[in-house]
C-alpha cells in the first residue's frame, strides 16, 4: 500500500476521532452475487476499541482535515498549528476497498472539514460513496456527514448511496454556537436535517409504488451535541433530543463529552478531564425517552434541570416518586414494571409472560435478570425480606444504593453504558 496514502490516513484518523456519532445499526444489505460486502455482521468485520472505549467497526477518516471555519472547540479549526492533509476521492475509495478485503472493517465512516465551500465539500463527499457503490460495487455500510450548508442536490445525491447521513447540531443552543463558531448557525444545520427527512419519505412512499424503487438512506440520520462546552444544561440538551426525535427519520441522538482540545481558547471551559459521567448519564435518560416510555418533562424539569451524577436517571426518578411505589409485580402493568429500578425492556417481556403461569418471587425475578439490588426497594411479590422505599425514605434508599468509590481506578466510562435497567 502507498506509504505516502498510509501517512495520510494517519493524520486524517486521528483529526476524525472526536467524533462519535458512528454506529453501524439500523439497516440490512445482505450479500449479492457480483457484489462486495454486506452490511451484516459476520466474517470480514473486524472490530477494535479506541483508548476512550468507543466501538470502532467502520473505517472512520476525514476526506480532509483543512478548514475554512475556525470553530473554537475543534481540533482541526483553521488557526490551528496541526499536520494538515487531504485524500484523493480515488485514494479514500481504494483504501476503503483495500481495508474491506483485508478484513479491516465493515464499512465506512466518512467525514470532513470543509473547504472552498459547503457544496464542494459535499460533492466530494458524495462522489466517493458513488464510486464505492457504482464502480466497486461496494454493498457494505457507508455513513456520510452531510456538511451544514450544502445544497438540496447535493444532499438528496448522497442519500441515494449512503446507508445512513448525519449533520452534527453540535452546540444546543444557537447563541452559545455563534458565541464558539461565529461563521456557523442552527438554520444551516437544520436544513439539512429537513432534506434528509423528506427524502427518507419520500422514497418510503415510492417503494409503496414500485417495489425496486432505489431506498433512500435506510438507517435514516443522526446527530451529535457537545456535552460541556457551553452552559447548557440537561434539561436544555435533553428537549432539543426529544424534539429531534419526533422526526420519523432520526434514529440516534449522540452525546460527546468536550475534550479541551484547544486550551488557549479563553471562551471554552478549563477542565481537566471530559465530563464522563454526565455523557453517560444523558445517553441514560435517551434510553428511557426512546424505550421505556419516559416524556423528557419526567426526567428532567425546572426543579432538577441537571440529571444527577451519583445515580442513574430512572433510580432519581423513582427516589422523586415513591408514591408510585411499591409496584406488584404480579399485577403491575408492562408500562409500570418498566419504571422500576432494576428492571430493563426485556425483564420486563419476560416478567409479564411468566406470572401468567404462576406468582413470581425473590428468586424467580433474579433468574429472570432483574437487578434485585435495586428492585427490591420498588415492588412486591410472593416473599420479599426487604423494607420497600415507602417503609424506609428515599434518602435512606438512595444510600444504600450510591455505588461507593472502589479504591482501584475505574474508567467512568464503563459506568452502565449499556443501561439494562
Amino acid at each position: 500500500m502507498n506509504e505516502n496514502v498510509l501517512n495520510k490516513l494517519k493524520i486524517l484518523a486521528e483529526s476524525a476521532k472526536y467524533d462519535v456519532s458512528c454506529a453501524s445499526s439500523g439497516t440490512v444489505r445482505s450479500n449479492k452475487p457480483g457484489m462486495v460486502g454486506n452490511t451484516v455482521g459476520g466474517w470480514g468485520i473486524c472490530h477494535s476499541f479506541a483508548e476512550d472505549g468507543r466501538c470502532i467497526s467502520l473505517l472512520k477518516v476525514m476526506l480532509t482535515n483543512y478548514c475554512i471555519y475556525d470553530c473554537a472547540y475543534c481540533i482541526n479549526r483553521r488557526s490551528n498549528d496541526l499536520p494538515r492533509a487531504t485524500l484523493s476521492v480515488s485514494e479514500l475509495v481504494d483504501l476503503t476497498m483495500e481495508f474491506y478485503r483485508r478484513n479491516y472493517i465493515e464499512g465506512l465512516f466518512l467525514s470532513s472539514g470543509v473547504v472552498r465551500s459547503p457544496d464542494y465539500t459535499m460533492e466530494r463527499l458524495v462522489r466517493v460513496a458513488k464510486d464505492l457503490r457504482t464502480i466497486h460495487r461496494f454493498n457494505g455500510y457507508i455513513h456520510l456527514k452531510s456538511i451544514p450548508g450544502a445544497s438540496r442536490e447535493l444532499v438528496n445525491e448522497a442519500g441515494l448511496y449512503a446507508d445512513r447521513l448525519s449533520v452534527n447540531v453540535e452546540i444546543p443552543k444557537e447563541e452559545n454556537l455563534k458565541l464558539l463558531a461565529p461563521e456557523k448557525d442552527h438554520k444551516s444545520v437544520y436544513a439539512p436535517m429537513r432534506y434528509i427527512q423528506q427524502g427518507v419519505l419520500e422514497s418510503s412512499e415510492e417503494r409503496k409504488k414500485h417495489r425496486h424503487a432505489p431506498r433512500f438512506a435506510p438507517a435514516g440520520q443522526s446527530t451529535q451535541m457537545i456535552v460541556g462546552a457551553t452552559a447548557e444544561t440537561d434539561k436544555d440538551i435533553l428537549h432539543l433530543s426529544s424534539a429531534l426525535y419526533k422526526g420519523p427519520t432520526m434514529r440516534r441522538v449522540y452525546y460527546s463529552g468536550y475534550i479541551s482540545v484547544n486550551t488557549y481558547d479563553t471562551r471554552l471551559p478549563a477542565l481537566k478531564q471530559p465530563p464522563l459521567v454526565r455523557e453517560n448519564r444523558l445517553y441514560q435518560a435517551d434510553w428511557l425517552m426512546r424505550f421505556y416510555q419516559f416524556k423528557v418533562e419526567e426526567i428532567v424539569d425546572e426543579a432538577y434541570p441537571d440529571l444527577d451524577l451519583e445515580i442513574d436517571p430512572k433510580l432519581s426518578w423513582a427516589l422523586r416518586h415513591p408514591e408510585q411505589f411499591p409496584v406488584d409485580i404480579n399485577r403491575a402493568e408492562y408500562e409500570m414494571l418498566l419504571r422500576v429500578p432494576g428492571v430493563g425492556v426485556k425483564s420486563a417481556r419476560l416478567i409479564v409472560a411468566s406470572r401468567r403461569f404462576s406468582k413470581l418471587g425473590f428468586y424467580e425475578l433474579k433468574k429472570i435478570g432483574v437487578v434485585m439490588k435495586k428492585a427490591q426497594y420498588f415492588i412486591t411479590c410472593n416473599e420479599l425480606p426487604m423494607k420497600t422505599v415507602n417503609e424506609m425514605t428515599p434518602q435512606a434508599v438512595r444510600g444504600l444504593l450510591i455505588v461507593k468509590p472502589s479504591k482501584k481506578k475505574v474508567d467512568e466510562k464503563q459506568l452502565l453504558l449499556d443501561f439494562q435497567d
